[in-house]
């Protein structure tokens, strides 16, 4: 295989392929090829993956998948599931999707099989989410935990809001939760407001317990805590720690034995089966939460062990490389009619840009091809009065994805009927948009006609299921993780890392004492210096 991607024999046949097809439309596409839609659609996992409206022919798709086969994609595939230690700038193995095995499966890491030690760290969390959940975990002053505050940054605050935003309609309703990540005071000030302190138990998700943010923010709540049970007892029964360091654990106040574990081989974008979902799995009940660990497992083995022609992820992925190094479009817009998943989006952007947004490829040179898109959304139909006009009728290319579901949860009459419907108009109108002519036919003045016009071409996937259930949560986010993978590979970067969040990290550190003490001496750019001084006042 030759390492340089765009020197590979079927990036090259891509290059010529683009040039041929980039005029052709998707109207003149669909009319010479009534099965279009049948043939380029997937059900499977209980998904209708219908990417018929994309800028693509079959022989897109075969150089596409002929393009991951030079890449080597199914031996990579394999590699991450073997426990391979495919992360090698951090040279650890890449398993979260060990985090939804079966018990009794059997997966290695270093010659020790991990999947029973998976399922301690969950039958622990099960455990103690019961006892929160029926009232017989106790506060300090006997009272039981109503108040459930969640402080954490990254994968480990975006995925636990996101997951109780989009199963709320499975949570338990006299509970109340609260998500702290930001370092700004206004963050935890807002969390707490109206929380009485003997009924509020804090969850700390920081795997090293050193987490600039998530500790302030910790230590903050301790502050808050003892202030109003002014006795520092009372934190072993109000602070529970998603972490690796039992010292850190313990010297904070945390009785390490409400201390849940995870591995080094877990990316924190990918935790949030793991027991950084305790605050999930507390909000929708042990059983909810092992649908979802099904829902993610069985999408792991969809892509596992499906060939690229009828893989989900394979296909979106690929998709994805397509447009991004083809046609130059940078962004991806996420567009759930369910608002439910209004956080998915936002979720998505950290799994996505902090994973292939790298210019850096494994083998240390610098990418002569774009990786990683912009990842963007809000929910439908509140995005068609905002941003859709610019999807519609900008100048940007913006391949959409239209995530839907059949039954509501709530389902209040005529609603989910004018909700599905607009979905689907929208990939309609941006498939086959509306001529100059069809318009003229509408009475409509001249010097209008052209404001009236949609180009179209605007190419979209809907993925479509019957209801958002905790096991279809599983599968769209492993989906989507698997479709990351899939580029890494083809684009030969390191997913699994993020060295472009630490520079600031370090910066800022250097940056606080000065902005602490007055007479200090900064010795930065101008621009940082003056913004240093303008702080101090």
């Amino acid at each position: 295989m030759n390492n340089r991607l765009t020197e590979s024999t079927a990036w090259k046949a891509l290059e010529m392929h683009f040039r041929e097809l980039r005029d052709l439309s998707l109207r003149t596409m669909f009319v010479q090829d009534p099965g279009r839609s049948e043939r380029f659609s997937v059900k499977d996992q209980g998904i209708l993956f219908d990417y018929s409206k994309h800028r693509i022919t079959d022989q897109t798709l075969s150089l596409l998948f002929q393009l991951a086969g030079e890449r080597g994609l199914a031996e990579k595939i394999e590699a991450m599931f073997s426990g391979e230690k495919i992360n090698i700038t951090e040279n650890r193995a890449v398993l979260h999707t060990a985090l939804r095995a079966p018990k009794g499966s059997a997966i290695m890491v270093d010659g020790h099989n991990v999947v029973p030690d998976i399922h301690e760290v969950l039958e622990k969390m099960a455990g103690f989410s019961n006892q929160i959940r029926s009232g017989a975990w106790k506060g300090y002053t006997g009272k039981p935990i109503r108040n459930i505050v969640n402080i954490g940054i990254g994968g480990s605050d975006l995925g636990p809001v996101m997951a109780y935003e989009a199963l709320k309609f499975y949570t338990q309703r006299n509970l109340t939760f609260r998500f702290v990540s930001n370092i700004d005071g206004s963050d935890f000030t807002e969390a707490v407001h109206d929380l009485q302190a003997e009924e509020t138990l804090f969850i700390v998700a920081s795997k090293t317990f050193t987490t600039l943010e998530t500790m302030t923010n910790a230590r903050t709540a301790r502050s808050w805590l003892l202030e109003k049970l002014q006795n520092g007892q009372a934190v072993a029964r109000h602070f529970v720690a998603l972490s690796t360091n039992e010292k850190e654990v313990s010297e904070f106040g945390i009785d390490t034995r409400n201390m849940f574990g995870f591995w080094d081989w877990v990316g924190g974008r990918y935790s949030m089966d793991s027991a950084i979902g305790l605050s999930t799995m507390i909000a929708i009940g042990p059983d909810n939460f092992y649908s979802m660990l099904e829902g993610f497992h069985r999408m792991d083995e969809h892509f596992r062990h499906t060939p690229f022609e009828r893989n989900i992820p394979v296909i979106m992925g690929l998709l994805g490389i397509w447009y991004i190094d083809f046609f130059g479009a940078m962004t991806q817009a996420i567009l759930p009619y369910d608002n439910y998943l209004k956080r998915f989006p936002a979720y998505l952007q950290q799994l996505t840009m902090e994973s292939n947004g790298k210019y850096v490829t494994l083998d240390g040179e610098r990418a002569d091809y774009n990786t990683g898109a912009v990842y963007w959304g809000e929910p439908g139909t509140n995005g068609q009065h905002s941003f859709y006009q610019l999807i519609h009728q900008g100048t940007s290319l913006i391949p959409c994805d239209f995530i839907g579901f059949r039954t509501s949860l709530n389902p209040l009459p005529l609603h989910q009927d004018y909700l599905v419907a607009n979905m689907i108009a929208q990939g309609e109108a941006l498939a086959f948009g509306k001529s100059a002519d069809e318009v003229k036919k509408e009475n409509v003045p001249d010097s209008l006609v052209p404001h009236k016009v949609f180009e179209g071409n605007r190419p979209s996937s809907t993925f479509f299921m019957e209801k958002l259930t905790p096991e279809y949560l599983g599968k769209l986010v492993a989906m989507y993780e698997h479709a990351v993978y899939t580029q890494g590979v083809v684009w030969g970067i390191n997913p699994f890392d993020q060295m472009g969040v630490e520079l600031g990290k370090v910066l800022a550190m250097k940056i606080i004492p000065e902005l602490q003490d007055v007479q200090k001496a900064v010795s930065h750019d101008g621009s940082t210096n003056n913004l240093i001084r303008y702080y101090r006042g």
